[in-house]
């Protein structure tokens, strides 16, 4: 008779277990609840059903049975070892990355990095933590790993690797030598991204490091055309022999680009660093007359204002005033100094 009621027990224990996980699954959440509480009181895996019913407590926003119900599973935890603390770990995290409540998340997680643990719904967490709490070389490194286990595709990993890498070089925008340095050790592979290159060139030229993305941007453009990348070029030009480079480069491609609105607004650009003011002035109103951009208009009134031509400039700065008016945006921090 003993046997038979230790037996019976079992299997409703378990039927209770495994109707909790389903309501869980199906949305559920108040029956998974009560079903794994039963599960709780009358079966063997008191853990298992404590976490399932944190779960449920927690998308029902219900937050004091929530804690109560961890605080069972962590007294389980405690009796039956490591894995069921991991498990318990792992639990908290994953519910404090729902509530945002990201610091108690990174604390978890960081228990379990003590611990040795590193899987890839670990890495997940972290590169969730990492992004709200802005530590971006953390989650560069994070997302590398999960890349490398190919827990994420390329075209995951890149715009991750993106905002953490702009992110990072704008936090160290107000030092030249660790920005460079930063850029420098950015892998080729990941200076494919083009979006990336036309974020933080503008960081590294008001340092005075545009020219370590010149060869990169080049490539770039030599590979694919860019209207976007070209319109930036002009800030790879630091020096005087650079600006020659550049410009040089840039008429290269004209050939083949003479239309293309981008790459005659970055000429103007290298022409007014070089001082070839006549030449600046024709490229910017090519530009114009391609694709009227805030930009090309502004650039044109400074030029036209610096050469004492007030009464032409008033006219572009009026058509820039339009086009803010009419919806377009101004890259008014595109613009090189």
């Amino acid at each position: 008779v003993a046997q038979w009621r230790e037996r019976r027990r079992r299997e409703r224990a378990g039927r209770a277990l495994t109707d909790s996980v389903h309501a869980l699954f199906e949305g559920r959440f108040a029956q998974s609840l009560k079903s794994a509480s039963r599960a709780y009181e009358i079966g063997d895996e008191a853990s298992v059903a404590a976490l399932v019913a944190a779960r449920a407590a927690h998308a029902l926003h219900d937050e004091q049975r929530y804690r109560e119900w961890l605080g069972h599973a962590a007294e389980q935890s405690a009796k039956q070892g490591a894995r069921d603390d991991v498990a318990l770990l792992m639990t908290e995290a994953e519910l404090a990355v729902e509530g945002r409540r990201f610091d108690e998340a990174g604390a978890r997680l960081a228990s379990l990095r003590e611990a040795g643990h590193r899987h890839i719904a670990m890495l997940r967490l972290e590169a969730s933590v990492a992004s709200a709490l802005g530590r971006w070389e953390e989650l560069v490194a994070t997302v590398r790993q999960l890349r490398k286990h190919k827990a994420l595709t390329e075209e995951q990993a890149a715009p991750m690797l993106r905002r953490a890498h702009v992110e990072r070089m704008r936090e160290l925008a107000g030092d030249g030598a660790a920005l460079g340095a930063y850029w420098k050790q950015i892998p080729t592979n990941e200076l494919q991204d083009r979006g990336l290159i036309e974020r933080v060139l503008p960081l590294l030229a008001r340092v005075g490091h545009g020219e370590l993305a010149r060869k990169q941007v080049e490539r770039l453009l030599d590979e694919r055309w860019d209207s976007d990348l070209a319109r930036q070029y002009a800030w790879c030009a630091v020096g005087e022999g650079d600006i020659r480079a550049c410009l040089q480069k840039a008429e290269s491609w004209l050939p083949q680009q003479a239309r293309d609105a981008g790459l005659l607004f970055s000429l103007g650009q290298l022409c007014i660093n070089a001082q070839l003011w006549g030449k600046a002035q024709s490229y910017l109103e090519s530009s114009i007359q391609h694709g009227a951009t805030v930009e090309a208009y502004l650039a044109l009134a400074h030029l036209l204002e610096s050469l004492e031509r007030r009464d032409e400039a008033q006219g572009h700065y009026r058509a820039a005033a339009e086009l803010v008016a009419g919806g377009q945006k101004s890259r008014l921090a595109l613009l090189p100094a």
